[in-house]
């Protein structure tokens, strides 16, 4: 099944290959393309090379994936969470099985070295693997009330949620969306990055092949405009975003009417370089005020503890921040002080799926990763139940 554009792979390298299979995926199949207007060329990053053409999604096949994610998601919602999490093991099985070609086909979708795209996948199979052992223990409370009266709350799945991707993680991010909504009993219609858009169907193989129901893990193409369409579309419970601020306010707009617990931005800047450290930076530089999606690093010197974390605070982002010192006191000191969702200490850019990971400030709002994504890609339900004689309100 997930076999197809993987074959390839062992003996592939950089400015060969062709994908040539459609990218969409939704009722347990790769899906052509109903018209191949507005296509747009995605290019190998490492040669600049066409890889193949991304075609974007339009209303109709939007409404297809959905209602084929919605089918899915009655038959998932109704499993017991033990069911799913031996479904969610062997798709993580299958990515650690094949984490080599996966990768490999990473790197040429994305551009990352060979070293940080086995890192992201074994981060993909991992997070499945984590939300599975997290489904079986999904339970509410029992609250015993007054003359014998009781309650009782069950955690429920939102539904059909979509997640939409960023281009620097393809496969990470579309496993980190899509294991926590499926632990749940949700779920799944994701659009990658057009720029990126060859790996997350092999995702959806996966998922396909190891058990899923059929529909509950779709993959639709395209950019704003089919991205407007998921976040508008009556059946989406639950949008889940990483990508730029700007798209991610359009985002926040689009889906006022419903729950965006996991939305979360970060601004997305492209850089072309090589290893470059900037020194002798001001606070009011672009390269200091801004994200650098590159290995650019900005040098400032600073004379206090007081005066470095309030510059550092003094910016509308807030996604990580780091400390290396060896007084601890002063470390756990900084850690509470930075306004950022994750202070690291003598260590940077670890994201054990254990963690929650996510921001502050322009860096967004919700967490991925750990315990507490369970609370944001489920409801709570009270259940009231009266024992004794019903008296009447009236």
């Amino acid at each position: 099944m997930a076999q197809s554009t993987l074959d390839s792979m062992p003996g592939a390298s950089t400015g060969t290959v062709v994908v040539t299979e459609p990218l969409n995926f939704w009722g347990g199949k790769r899906v052509k393309p109903r018209e191949e207007k507005n296509a747009e060329p995605v290019f190998e990053p490492a040669t600049g090379r066409v890889l193949c053409q991304m075609v974007p999604c339009g209303a109709e096949e939007v409404d297809e994936a959905i209602q084929s994610a919605y089918a899915a998601y009655q038959k998932w919602s109704k499993m017991a969470g033990m069911e799913r999490a031996r479904v969610m093991l062997e798709a993580a099985r299958i990515i650690r099985e094949r984490r080599e070609k996966i990768a490999k086909l990473e790197v040429i979708n994305n551009g990352k070295s060979i070293i940080e795209a086995l890192v992201d996948i074994d981060i993909a199979w991992q997070s499945i693997e984590y939300y599975a052992g997290l489904a079986g223990t999904l339970a509410g409370q029992h609250i015993q009330l007054p003359g014998g009266a009781f309650a009782y709350t069950r955690r429920e799945p939102l539904g059909v949620c979509v997640g939409i991707g960023a281009w620097n993680y393809p496969f990470q991010i579309a496993s980190w969306k899509s294991a926590p909504a499926l632990a749940c009993g949700n779920a799944m219609v994701f659009k990658p990055s057009p720029m990126t858009p060859v790996t997350a169907v092999i995702l959806a193989e996966i998922y396909k092949e190891a058990g899923v129901p059929d529909g509950l893990f779709c993959v639709v193409q395209g950019g704003a405009e089919t991205g407007s369409l998921l976040c508008h579309h009556p059946k989406v419970a639950k949008v889940s975003f990483t990508g730029s601020v700007p798209t991610g306010k359009k985002v926040q707009t689009s889906t006022a009417l419903f729950p965006t617990h996991g939305l979360y931005v970060m601004e997305i800047l492209t850089i072309t370089c090589k290893h470059l450290v900037l020194d002798n930076c001001r606070d009011d530089m672009t390269c200091v005020k801004e994200e650098i999606f590159g290995p650019v690093m900005s040098v400032l010197p600073f004379d206090t503890e007081e005066e470095v974390i309030k510059r550092a605070n003094n910016t509308t982002f807030g996604l990580a921040s780091g400390v290396f010192t060896r007084d601890i006191s002063r470390a756990h000191r900084v850690a509470e002080n930075l306004e950022a969702g994750t202070c690291f200490i003598n260590n940077y850019n670890i994201s054990p799926v254990e963690v929650p990971f996510g921001g502050y400030k322009m860096s967004g709002f919700g967490r991925e990763n750990g315990q507490v994504t369970i609370e944001y890609y489920s409801q709570l339900k009270t259940v009231v139940v009266e024992m004794g004689d019903v008296e009447s309100l009236f």
